[in-house]
């Protein structure tokens, strides 16, 4: 009778735990709303844009977007000497190391 209670227990922990997603989901990708400057801005698939997003614990993959790093907001005053961009609004947490979909400024 054991036998059989252990084999649903493990059948039901191996449903479990093929249910739950591996690592956490890339970041929402949406229409970019904030003035950035940013040192540089890369491919979603380059190796310093994944290897900043692993450490914030973002995943780049399946994303085909143009990635800000080390990003600073735009103010009044603030002149950017890098590449002036529009991107999804940084996440506080991210700390200006990584921007989403950025796109350049033309003027």
């Amino acid at each position: 009778m054991f036998s059989k209670l252990s084999v649903v227990v493990a059948s039901v922990l191996v449903t479990l735990a093929a249910a739950i997603p591996n690592g956490t989901p890339p970041p929402p990708v949406t229409p970019p709303t904030s003035s950035q400057c940013c040192n540089s801005v890369v491919p979603s698939t380059n190796a310093a844009a994944t290897a900043v997003a692993a450490l914030l614990g973002l995943d780049l993959s399946g994303l085909s977007v143009p990635i800000g790093l080390s990003c600073s907001p735009i103010t009044v005053g603030n002149n950017c000497g890098s590449t002036t961009v529009t991107c999804d609004a940084p996440e506080e947490e991210w700390g200006g190391l990584i921007a989403i979909n950025c796109l350049p400024i033309t003027a």
